[in-house]
């Protein structure tokens, strides 16, 4: 009979087996051999053990060619791979990472038969990112040695390793794994046994809202995809992530996560099942969400739905001033925007002294641009004369847009779109932006609701090329065609969205926040391991508990329950965790203390 793992039996883990070697089961490969492991690659179809050499080879030429590593430690690591079709190679293995098709009854059958295979020493781990570690353990005739050991795709440049524990794994596997992900230049994350783990089970409900956005047709699918990469800094749009992954992975993982939390936001989308029953799979058939030159190939191609590059707009109006109402950041900035682009700009704040001392810091941006050589002297003194700062939205009179950037309180919007209507000329364009009141709360405080849409600028704005454009029900179409023209002339990307909470970046990104808060408030990860996940795992420029901090905790509640108001989700009521630090007056780095505590300036 064979032993139970104890601390006596663990090996230093020098030889490993690699069960399933698509694609990211030959990346796990690569970065084992180039660590000095020698590795045992395993698949019942010997065209994948051919596949695996020759991209091993070829990953390891670039790297040659890249001077990451020389000719010899090339030869030395593709020596070190070897291939099989019988799971029998295994036997001399300290370690197996099964990354086989994420299905319960093939990952079964190879722990079964690894149990007659493997030495008594062994730690067997499985690279699910979808699938209950706990159930695969339980079916192993030695469930101490059994865990998840979740790499990210693709392997050799994710950082990001996802060490799972069941409640059965021995404490000595879970170290002798960690250990090994460190030596090989990874950052492993501790993590407990449910569907997604900390990375995917943030990252697949994000993905999934994405795809029943674009199902409602409330944007397109280009307007998502870069709405959140230059709203959020995210590398990829969620579709086109989505198609990278695999669509009918994606659907995979959130039917597991779904069978578990009972979250109507788990729940998949109706079109990742249409598309996964199509075979539109995403890159890998050539299509999904986009089109592509062909299976596997990461090239976008032009299809039905790929919106014309000269579509035919409405006439706009001509916008020739622009008046900026507020004296905050942001209104600073967006004026700033706007003076850059050459507009004619009136700052109207609630008194003479406020507007001049948003014209002031204007000044001050202006010439750390000139600092960094990003502009001329002479052009940052041009853009700032073009700024007149006023006391008055009497002085609104001429402008052709009139923009507010208040406090974000329906109330004191929806008097200060009446006061726009009474000293705005006709034909004047006016405009909010609000990040998640209604629009057209606005545009009823005036007599001419056509005039009225939605700019939501992000912060901060003269880096941020962001805005979306939010048309409601009653805003002309010249209206429109003009504020599309306009975001192109002050070198903004333009996304159409509708009027609705959140718009897209904010109905996306906020429950995904409220998600990682209601981890940490169960107790599942900490702060650190949630931040380091999803920077590490999903690319994010930020973890989502550095972004909430500098958000704001009351800003992040007040979205929340706007979204909570307006989608009727119980999956969208913001986490507890978040109000009561809201109730302390723990507000994030304007405060010194939300999540994390912070020096006072």
């Amino acid at each position: 009979m064979a032993t139970p793992l104890s601390d006596t039996s663990l090996s230093p883990l020098r030889t490993v087996a690699v069960i399933g070697l698509g694609t990211m089961g030959t990346g796990i490969a690569e970065v084992l051999v180039r660590a000095g492991r020698d590795v045992i690659g395993i698949d019942i179809s010997e065209a994948a053990t051919i596949q695996a050499v020759a991209t091993l080879e070829a990953s390891t030429a670039r790297a040659v060619r890249r001077e990451h590593l020389d000719e010899r430690e090339r030869t030395d690591a593709l020596a070190r791979f070897r291939t099989f079709t019988d799971l029998a190679a295994a036997a001399e293995a300290d370690l197996v990472i099964e990354v086989t098709p994420e299905s319960y009854e093939i990952k079964q059958q190879v722990f079964r038969a690894l149990d007659t295979i493997v030495r008594p020493g062994a730690i067997l781990a499985t690279g699910t990112n979808a699938l209950s570690v706990t159930r695969l353990a339980a079916d192993s005739a030695h469930p101490e040695r059994v865990l998840g050991l979740h790499f990210f795709n693709p392997a050799p440049a994710m950082k990001l390793v996802e060490v799972v524990s069941s409640v059965l794994t021995a404490p000595t596997a879970v170290a002798a794994v960690t250990d090994l992900a460190i030596e090989l230049g990874k950052e492993p994350v501790a993590v407990g046994d449910r569907p997604g783990f900390v990375a995917d089970g943030l990252l697949f409900g994000y993905l999934n809202q994405a795809a029943a956005m674009y199902e409602a047709k409330y944007a397109s699918r280009e307007d998502i995809d870069a709405a959140m990469r230059l709203g959020c800094g995210l590398p990829m749009g969620p579709l086109a992530l989505l198609d990278l992954i695999g669509v009918d992975t994606a659907r995979t993982v959130l039917e597991a996560m779904y069978s578990e939390s009972h979250d109507r936001l788990h729940a998949p989308a109706p079109i990742l099942k249409q598309l996964s029953e199509a075979g539109l799979t995403g890159r890998k058939s050539g299509r999904g969400f986009y089109s592509y030159e062909a299976p596997g190939s990461d090239a976008v191609v032009r299809d039905a739905l790929t919106p014309l590059e000269d579509a035919v707009l409405a006439e706009g109006r001509i916008i020739r001033s622009v008046g900026v109402a507020g004296s905050g950041t942001m209104a600073s900035g967006i004026a700033e925007v706007f003076a850059k682009a050459g507009y004619e700009v009136v700052l109207a704040a609630r008194t003479e002294e406020k507007a001049q001392t948003a014209k002031a810091r204007i000044g001050k941006s202006l010439s750390r641009s000139v600092d960094k050589g990003r502009m001329t002297a002479e052009a940052a003194a041009k853009t700032l004369e073009l700024i007149t700062p006023t006391g008055s939205y009497d002085d609104f009179a001429e402008v052709d847009l009139a923009l507010e950037a208040v406090a974000e309180d329906l109330e004191i919007k929806q008097q200060l779109f009446g006061t726009f209507d009474k000293v705005c000329k006709p034909g004047a364009i006016l405009a909010t932006t609000t990040s998640s009141l209604p629009v057209v709360a606005c545009a009823r405080a005036t007599s001419r609701p056509q005039d009225v849409i939605g700019m939501h600028f992000f912060n901060p704005a003269p880096a941020m090329k962001l805005v979306e454009v939010v048309r409601t029900v009653l805003t002309a179409d010249d209206v429109h065609a003009t504020v599309r023209e306009v975001c192109g002339k002050i070198r903004k990307h333009p996304v159409d969205c509708g009027d609705r909470a959140g718009f897209i970046v904010n109905a996306l990104l906020f429950p995904y926040l409220n998600n990682a808060i209601k981890m940490v408030q169960e107790h599942y990860a900490s702060l650190d391991d949630i931040d380091a996940a999803m920077k590490l795992g999903g690319g994010y420029p930020m973890g989502p508990f550095e972004l909430l901090d500098v958000v704001g905790l009351d800003v992040s509640l007040a979205i929340e329950k706007v979204l909570h108001r307006e989608f009727r989700d119980p999956g969208l009521a913001p986490a507890p965790l978040l109000e009561h630090l809201v109730a302390a007056g723990c507000l994030g780095r304007k405060t010194g203390r939300g999540f994390r505590e912070y020096a006072r300036r």
